[in-house]
């Protein structure tokens, strides 16, 4: 009966993994890994759903403040749905190309609008949402952009997500995804452990079951 309630909860049943690509090349390394991530979850029984968000009309963030108070942006645009989205999902998988050094333009348009997510005193209306951040970068340095990748997981923090992963595919400029099958497999793997774990990011990453050192 415990192992019935386990699997009830965290294998995967009732599930919903939620996938969003902020590269303007829909087909590129960064949309394959998301993919191997949500295809490894569905393996498990997950709902997976996807957006690029190049494909998506998000306007940027006015700074009118009106969401603090009611919750939701005024602005009415593709992010309605997107919000709607992320409270629905119990993980998000957020990918990202490194452009100059950062995430897309595209992607940050996203996470400027999740300020919405913030009440007036800066709280979440977010109960720690799981999150798995992906990124594709040109440097076979793996620690190139480390400190950046530190600080937009610190961001995603502050909004109120439980930051599982972050996952770098390095080199990808002379290797792309589609030739490395080691790496699509083990973001597979990541993806059928998340659908499967209920433990925090702190857990997750140091528990034995972290793959994040071998992405």
């Amino acid at each position: 009966m415990r192992f019935l309630l386990f699997k009830l909860f965290y294998g995967g049943l009732n599930i919903k993994i939620l996938g969003l690509v902020g590269s303007p090349n829909i087909n590129g390394n960064t949309a394959k890994l998301v993919n191997a991530i949500l295809d490894g979850a569905a393996e498990k029984g997950a709902e997976k759903v996807i957006y690029n968000l190049a494909s998506l009309n998000i306007k940027g963030c006015d700074a009118c403040f009106r969401c603090q108070e009611s919750g939701c942006c005024a602005i009415d645009d593709d992010m309605q749905e997107l919000y709607h989205e992320i409270q629905a999902a119990d993980t998000i998988v957020l990918g990202s190309p490194v452009y100059m050094w950062q995430m897309t333009a595209q992607t940050k348009l996203l996470i400027d609008r999740l300020t919405a997510f913030l009440k007036p005193d800066f709280s979440s209306r977010l109960d720690n949402k799981k999150l798995i951040l992906v990124f594709s970068q040109g440097s076979s340095d793996r620690d190139a952009f480390k400190p950046y990748f530190e600080y937009t997981a610190g961001l995603l923090y502050y909004l109120g997500f439980d930051v599982l992963e972050t996952v770098i595919a390095a080199g990808t400029d002379n290797l792309e995804v589609s030739f490395r099958p080691k790496l699509l497999e083990k973001a597979r793997e990541l993806g059928k452990l998340v659908s499967t774990s209920p433990l925090t990011g702190p857990e997750f990453r140091n528990g034995e079951s972290s793959l994040i050192s071998l992405l």
